[in-house]
């Protein structure tokens, strides 16, 4: 990974991701997580506080060595067992259906093969495990979707990889059969970047 990618932009997502909305959307996501759980996307590790006593181990995952940085002095302190891995979405070394849960917080805007991490995902999860996750992506108003599309190039560029324009929800009801949505703008956010997919998907 380049500079950028390593240095500058753990930063600015640690700095961004850590103001209001965002963490009461994570305590509002996490609060019902249980079990043995993976981690998708761990970034700087803004999640770890608000994971419950329910959960028994925490499996994290992140391809970018950058924000593991960030990362570490939180894992340092962690109250739930954690092992921490330089690993991307797509290709996942565990075995199927090792995972009561599988979390992904804004991550799957920016895996390059998001079909295959989703694929992964699906692979990994006991049955009757859940997917909980919050994403932004796709608007429903097709001129916000104008621009999406026209600036995601650029997006991809600036914001190592992420997407502006992929739906999310029909990407995860692609591999999910049971699962729940809920779409909305975030609060005081620009409206390209803002739309928010919130939801729980079951194996």
């Amino acid at each position: 990974m380049g500079f950028y990618s390593n240095f500058i932009f753990p930063w600015g997502i640690e700095w961004m991701m850590s103001q209001s909305p965002f963490p009461e959307y994570r305590q509002e996501l996490l609060k019902d997580v249980s079990g043995d759980v993976l981690e998708i996307g761990f970034g700087t590790g803004l999640n770890l506080a608000y994971y419950p006593e329910t959960v028994k181990k925490l499996t994290v995952i992140d391809p970018n060595s950058g924000m593991n940085r960030f990362a570490k002095k939180r894992l340092e302190t962690s109250q739930i067992p954690v092992e921490s891995k330089v690993l991307g979405g797509e290709n996942l070394p565990m075995d199927s259906e090792s995972f009561d849960t599988v979390v992904s917080t804004w991550t799957l805007c920016s895996i390059p093969n998001v079909d295959q991490a989703l694929s992964e995902i699906y692979r990994v999860l006991k049955p009757g495990g859940k997917f909980y996750f919050i994403e932004h992506g796709l608007s429903r108003d097709p001129n916000i979707q104008v621009w999406q599309n026209r600036l995601t190039p650029l997006q991809k560029v600036m914001a190592d990889g992420c997407h502006l324009n992929r739906d999310i929800k029909q990407l995860v009801e692609t591999y999910f059969n049971q699962v729940i949505v809920e779409e909305f703008y975030c609060l005081d956010f620009p409206k390209l970047s803002g739309y928010m997919y919130r939801g729980v998907a079951t194996k």
